[in-house]
């Protein structure tokens, strides 16, 4: 059994959204990648939602230069629902979009040094308290969401958890990789964690997989962690001390996980989503079926 002090409730969670999106250019010259539609909702919103399906009551949103876009997406749009209003159109669709106020924070990460810079950038914010960290580029798919489950587990176990996914061998060096201890159904205990090693040297294939909930302790690790893997701050580094120090477990995710950071995954994710969803799940496969043809 964890230690109680590792099994406060998770409450806060952390969006590094600074990134630039070179690779969706020109689409995101002047719109944040986040903002990109996955069908009609966009990424970050996928990933809120997910939050508050786990209980997340603060989002601290880690920005930089040119992301106000993403924060304005969340706040209240008077002209727009009062016109929608006059019109007798209803505003559900913008119910997911509201966030009560004071529970959406942004801090800036003025230079691009990694992950595990960006998510030091909030530690005033999360001070003492655990929380969840959400990669919008991955975009998780399920129901329970991925952070539901993960929290579940959490409220069982304490300490650390990430959430992982079990990949081709071959695949393994893009990624961070767990080495695995015991299992106990979607839980296993982590014993140490590598960054994008080399196939031969890879402890297993469940690779981590953009989500996260860390102990506080983790970001005075970051104050002082040096430059890792391709010159940035790592978060695994720091992730990887707390093993054998605190519980640290991962959930492997029943669902489905797109990676939205290519436009390969973003175009599956589109597909997949639209194919599921009740109202036009019908005419999208019609759709597919016609241009396959």
């Amino acid at each position: 059994m964890s230690a109680p002090q590792f099994k406060k409730p998770v409450r806060k969670a952390v969006f590094p959204v600074a990134g630039l999106g070179t690779r969706f250019l020109p689409a995101t010259k002047a719109i944040p990648k986040e903002l990109l539609p996955v069908v009609d909702r966009p990424l970050i919103q996928y990933a809120v939602d997910e939050a508050r399906e786990a209980g997340i009551e603060e989002f601290v949103f880690v920005t930089g230069r040119g992301k106000t876009a993403i924060v304005e997406h969340f706040d209240t749009a008077y002209e727009l629902e009062a016109t929608m209003t006059a019109r007798g159109k209803s505003l559900d669709p913008l119910e997911p979009t509201r966030i009560q106020p004071g529970n959406l924070v942004t801090v800036r990460q003025q230079v691009p040094l990694g992950l595990g810079h960006a998510i030091w950038c909030a530690r005033a914010v999360i001070g003492d308290e655990p929380f969840a960290i959400f990669l919008p580029d991955e975009l998780m798919y399920g129901s329970p969401g991925c952070m539901k489950q993960m929290v579940d587990a959490y409220n069982e176990v304490g300490g650390n958890l990430v959430s992982v996914l079990e990949v081709p061998m071959e695949e393994v060096s893009s990624y961070g990789v767990i080495a695995p201890g015991a299992v106990n159904g979607a839980l296993t205990e982590v014993k140490g964690l590598v960054e994008k090693p080399k196939v031969a040297d890879a402890p297993s294939n469940k690779i981590v997989s953009g989500r996260y909930i860390l102990q506080p302790e983790v970001m005075g690790l970051l104050a002082n962690q040096g430059k890792g893997a391709g010159g940035e701050i790592q978060l695994t580094d720091s992730m990887a001390k707390l093993i054998g120090q605190q519980p640290f477990h991962a959930v492997t995710f029943a669902g489905q996980r797109f990676d939205c950071g290519s436009k390969v995954g973003f175009v599956e994710a589109t597909l997949a989503i639209a194919l599921d969803r009740p109202d036009m799940g019908g005419e999208v496969r019609t759709i597919a079926k016609k241009l396959l043809g």
